[in-house]
């Protein structure tokens, strides 16, 4: 397929670009598999699926953004099946809580089922895209847009993509407001849908990865701090992940709160890295995890939105064939809500494009 097809011609095929192939990319690519659109995915970075990324090192697979898929419906469990059981594993340790003084109690013991793939989270948008009809371009960053009876996207490095006779921009809110601003197109729906893209905050984490030649045994798999009053936000142990640490060894994902995440967002892993192995080994009352063997981290400065945008814009922008998807459409954080806000764009663009 060429990315550079237009329908500007009535007889063409029509021709979709999409910004970003996160799980709401790639799934509007999934959602237009079998129709006759031409897909172009543009991504800024070398991997897909955005904040539901994976890692690799020393043997490990660890994911550390989103943690992983839950199976919140019925769809989700369909979808997954349909996208290959090879390598889906599921994590049988429930979350349990703690408060800010670091008291753990055990959850509810209402978690939904809760999936990853033994090679890693980023498996989702892989396999999405594997079953997709797309063209995908990795580590090109769009800089601007140009509107007219189609769309022109421009990269960094002054190369366009397109005309596109549709346009979906799924990176999160702040980054999707930058494009509008360097959007030539109706000022006044771009206003108003700028104004509703801007509305929506985020919360800012921080994720630090530790290593241990050592395991321990836990009834949990994870541990969340719901009042959002302790250092650390989220603790969950990755060799509860079928295939993503050799025996006897674990991998500790630690996302430290909004606050704290913030405060010390620049500064160095070597900076930080003794404070949050102290606030650990507090935590789970054992020294050993105040000295890794080795460490990673990873900032996520838009990691979570506090709200969903106003929806009356975004559909009105649809008319001129621009579309946005994301969790922050939605309001929610969660892989899934990012996953099914973009297939439902898909779906919309299928009906569009005809």
């Amino acid at each position: 397929m060429s990315d550079t097809d237009s329908a500007t011609d009535s007889d063409s095929t029509p021709s979709l670009g999409v910004v970003g192939a996160g799980a709401a990319g790639a799934a509007a690519a999934y959602a237009l598999r079998d129709a006759d659109v031409d897909v172009t995915i543009l991504e800024k970075s070398g991997g897909v699926c955005g904040r539901a990324a994976t890692r690799r090192r020393d043997g490990c697979y660890y994911d550390h953004g989103a943690n992983y898929v839950k199976e919140v419906d019925e769809r989700t469990t369909s979808l997954l099946a349909e996208l290959g059981t090879d390598g889906l594993v599921e994590i049988d340790e429930p979350v349990w809580t703690f408060d800010g003084a670091g008291e753990i109690t055990p959850g509810d013991g209402r978690d939904s089922t809760k999936r990853t793939w033994s090679e890693g989270i980023t498996q989702l948008a892989k396999r999405l895209l594997n079953h997709a009809d797309a063209t995908l371009h990795g580590r090109t960053r769009i800089e601007s847009i140009d509107a007219g009876e189609t769309w022109t996207l421009t990269d960094t490095d002054g190369e366009d993509y397109g005309p596109f006779d549709a346009l979906l921009v799924t990176p999160p809110a702040p980054q999707t407001a930058d494009l509008l601003r360097a959007t030539d197109w109706d000022d006044e729906r771009r206003s108003a849908l700028l104004d509703a893209v801007d509305a929506v905050s985020y919360r800012t984490i921080r994720t630090v990865v530790l290593h241990y030649p050592f395991r321990e045994s836990y009834p949990w798999y994870g541990l969340v701090n719901p009042d959002y009053e302790h250092a650390i936000g989220w603790l969950s142990r990755e060799e509860c992940k079928p295939g993503h640490v050799p025996d006897d060894e674990s991998l500790l994902i630690v996302q430290m709160s909004p606050d704290w995440s913030a405060e010390t967002y620049d500064e160095s892993l070597e900076t930080i890295q003794s404070e949050v192995c102290d606030s650990v080994a507090t935590l789970l009352d054992d020294d050993r995890y105040r000295d890794p063997d080795w460490a990673d981290d990873q900032g996520w400065r838009y990691a979570l939105p506090d709200g969903a945008a106003d929806a009356d814009p975004i559909r009105a922008a649809e008319d001129d064939g621009l579309y946005v998807a994301g969790d922050w459409v939605v309001g929610e954080g969660r892989v899934p809500a990012a996953l099914w806000n973009g297939y439902e764009a898909g779906e919309r663009l299928r009906t569009a494009l005809k």
